[in-house]
């Protein structure tokens, strides 16, 4: 059987088993055949839960608007935390940008049910689903404006799996990544940029807001009808691509706003409440702890044998230990069949196809983002001066931080791994690491994926095979790699101790 017929089969399954599912829920026919089997009422009882602990650390963070601090640093901080979680910057006001980036999971999804079935997470309109996995975005400020290193022949820096927000117009990454959400018709699905800032106009951190980036922010003359517009989804008619019709000021004033907001969202997550350096391998580098028989172990086969640190950089001389060396990489994913994203073929109830290649869908990665091809959100423009790089980009996705990777909230969690979360625990990634190209092509329905087979990859192009593959591991020596891993999952010390 090919990929593209493993998908297809499977596809179709999932959107039969949806409208039983849907069905039981008693959701009404144009939704059950949109819906998939991935929201049964286990992932939606979690849901809830997910989104219960939002509203209570936005209440929680809300109180501190009666007395907010004196420094403007720390109300920055306090308002990108307000903004991020804020359901009602999403369309249908269900959806916070925290739905995918919660503490308890290391700032990434933090819905076991989802990342043990999808890895994907369903968008304010629930049946339209992301094609990747939710990154993390602690330590996602740290991250260079986006650039190509001659010396290296490789871009280096950005955000996002596929490194489009550059960074190149805001100075910061990770503030025009915050950009991409809010009008994404996957995610946070709101028609017009503008809508993001009229919601916030109308939420009670308005006064903050004004004093720190001045009353200008929100001095616009808004039609009659924004509210009615910025409740329909996005995206937007093609004939129509801003909604709200505002005056040239202000546009150009929502323009701004709305840049001022991702500044004060990136500002939160550079705080040391998200990017904080508290892991039991800080504690060691500070002289405060010591690393366990395995853990050691583990970390010298990440500097050694294994070739972790070459991508997943420990830090050197003058750098941070990021876990990351902010290039990318085709580390041969297989594709991930369960991501409901290769159902979204078909019209929805809106008219929206997020996805016109159905099951033929590769990602193409760092080498889409520079051929400007079906992105969903583009916070960032491409410079004409890499277009001759998409080849060798082709498949290549970000390398992550590895800080963080295990934080779970409780031990049987499950959390994703790699761009479409195919992966569901550390150590099968590891052991993919090591065997990928030793262990033979599962066949259909193999019971020994994951362990004695390994389907092939999404795409071969630009596969790295100089650095994993065949590492030549022994089980004992994967594990101990998962050992050390698991040190840099932050809160082994207070941020007062560092």
């Amino acid at each position: 059987m090919t990929r593209q017929r493993w998908i297809t089969a499977l596809v179709a399954g999932l959107m039969v088993g949806a409208v039983v599912v849907a069905a039981a829920l008693g959701v009404d026919v144009v939704s059950a055949q949109e819906a998939s089997t991935t929201l049964t009422p286990a992932a939606l009882a979690e849901i809830a839960q997910v989104e219960a602990e939002i509203d209570r650390i936005e209440a929680q963070t809300l109180e501190r608007l009666a007395a907010p601090p004196d420094n403007q640093v720390q109300q920055v901080e306090l308002l990108g935390k307000l903004m991020l979680y804020d359901k009602h910057l999403s369309v249908n006001r269900n959806e916070a940008c925290a739905f995918c980036h919660m503490p308890e999971t290391g700032f990434t999804g933090p819905v076991s049910e989802l990342n043990r079935t999808t890895g994907s997470y369903p968008g304010s309109v629930r049946t339209r689903f992301s094609d990747r996995k939710p990154q993390s975005h602690a330590y996602a400020p740290l991250a260079p404006v986006l650039h190509y290193n001659p010396g290296q022949g490789d871009l280096v820096g950005g955000n996002f799996w596929d490194m489009r927000a550059t960074g190149r117009r805001l100075g910061n990454p990770a503030a025009e990544q915050a950009q991409g959400p809010p009008t994404n018709p996957v995610e946070m699905g709101l028609p017009d940029i503008a809508c993001a800032v009229y919601r916030a106009s109308q939420r009670p951190y308005r006064a903050l807001f004004e004093s720190i980036w001045d009353r200008q922010a929100f001095a616009i003359e808004w039609p009659s009808n924004v509210g009615q517009v910025c409740d329909q989804p996005g995206p937007p008619a093609a004939n129509d691509p801003m909604p709200v019709h505002l005056s040239e000021l202000d546009r150009g004033r929502a323009a701004a706003t709305f840049d001022q907001m991702a500044q004060s969202i990136a500002g939160y997550e550079a705080s040391a409440e998200v990017t904080t350096f508290t892991s039991k391998f800080d504690a060691m580098l500070a002289g405060k702890a010591q690393l366990t028989a395995p853990e050691q172990m583990g970390y010298e086969l990440f500097r050694g044998k294994a070739q972790c640190n070459n991508c997943h950089r420990d830090g050197g001389p003058g750098e941070d230990p990021l876990f990351t060396d902010f290039t990318a990489s085709n580390i041969g994913t297989p594709a991930n069949p369960r991501l409901p994203y290769y159902a979204e073929d078909r019209p929805d109830a809106r008219g929206y196809v997020a996805n016109p290649a159905g099951s033929s869908f590769v990602d193409r990665g760092v080498g889409r983002f520079l051929t400007q091809s079906h992105l969903l959100s583009q916070p960032s423009a491409v410079d004409t001066k890499w277009l001759p790089l998409a080849p060798d980009n082709q498949a290549r996705f970000r390398v992550p931080t590895l800080r963080n990777v295990d934080k779970r909230p409780y031990p049987t969690f499950v959390k994703a791994y790699g761009h479409n979360g195919y992966f569901k625990s550390l150590k099968a990634i590891v052991h993919f690491y090591n065997t990928r190209d030793v262990l033979p092509r599962c066949q259909p329905n193999d019971p020994g994926e994951g362990t004695t087979c390994w389907p092939a990859p999404e795409s071969t192009d630009n596969m790295n095979t100089k650095r994993m593959g065949r590492l030549g591991l022994s089980d004992a020596e994967e594990d101990a790699l998962v050992s050390f891993m698991q040190t840099l999952t932050d809160g082994f010390m207070s941020a007062n101790q560092r």
